[in-house]
Formats: structure tokens, sequence, C-alpha cells
């Protein structure tokens, strides 16, 4: 028998991936020298934001209680990112960085898309393919910095 995700772990996945993103960017900023990835990265910020706001609209719609990532998840990610751009706060550096966790992002999120897209409700399904496509979109973007 098939296994499918439900709307809510579909809906709280998608508002974790973008709260998680968010800490990321708010920890990797004040590290980052360079203008250009620097604009990018707050233009990234404002996306992930509003697909915030869109998740917790739909959360409240459904009657569904979003929880906010980890504290200890935040903290390993907080010291992953001092630790590594310590030494190295490049341009390049930070896109590798932010690249590799925009990738577990579309991958975690594809893999819910393939689990539950046969019975995901339609609003949390366009939410979740378009922060499909937000986050290959930034793959790209921070590629060019490499």
């Amino acid at each position: 028998m098939e296994e499918f995700k439900k709307d809510s772990e579909i809906l709280a996945e998608i508002y974790r991936n973008a709260q998680l993103a968010l800490t990321s960017i708010s920890d990797i900023l004040p590290e980052i020298d360079d203008e250009s990835i620097k604009e990018e990265i707050l233009r990234e910020h404002e996306e992930y934001e509003k697909i915030c706001s869109q998740a917790a609209s739909l959360a409240h719609k459904y009657n569904l209680e979003l929880k906010e990532p980890s504290p200890v998840k935040k903290a390993m990610m907080w010291s992953a990112i001092k630790m590594n751009t310590a030494s190295d706060n490049s341009a390049q550096n930070i896109a590798q960085m932010m690249i590799k966790g925009t990738v577990n992002g579309i991958t975690s999120l594809k893999t819910s898309l393939s689990d539950g897209e046969k019975v995901m409700d339609e609003e949390v399904k366009k939410l979740l393919t378009e922060l499909i496509s937000l986050e290959e979109n930034f793959e790209e973007k921070l590629k060019t910095y490499l």
C-alpha cells in the first residue's frame, strides 16, 4: 500500500523549509562583504518571507498549528555558518553554502510532492510547487558566483 503525506505534513514542511532558509540567511548576512551576493540573498529572504506568510495563512485556514524549527537545529546552523565563514567569506564560499542548503530543500520538497501529489489539496500543491520553483531559481542564480 502506498504511503501518502498529508496536507498538514506538507504544509509544515513548506513552512519549516522557508523558516530554516530565513534563519540561515539572517545568520549569514553579517558575514557577507560582497554587495552583489548580499543583494541576491536579501532578495531571496523576501521571497522566503512571502512563502512563510502564505503557509501560515493556509495553516490558519485549515486550523493547523505550524511549528518553528527547533532551537537545536538553529544553533547547529548558526555554528556551521560561523565556522565556514570565519576564514573565507568570499562570494564563492557564501554561494556554495547557500547552494547546499537550497539543494537540500529542493530534494526534500520534491520528495513531498511525489509522496502527496495524488491526494494533495490544490492550494498546498500550488504553494509547494512555487517554493520548489523559487529554490531552483535561487540555485541557478547562486551558481553564477562560483
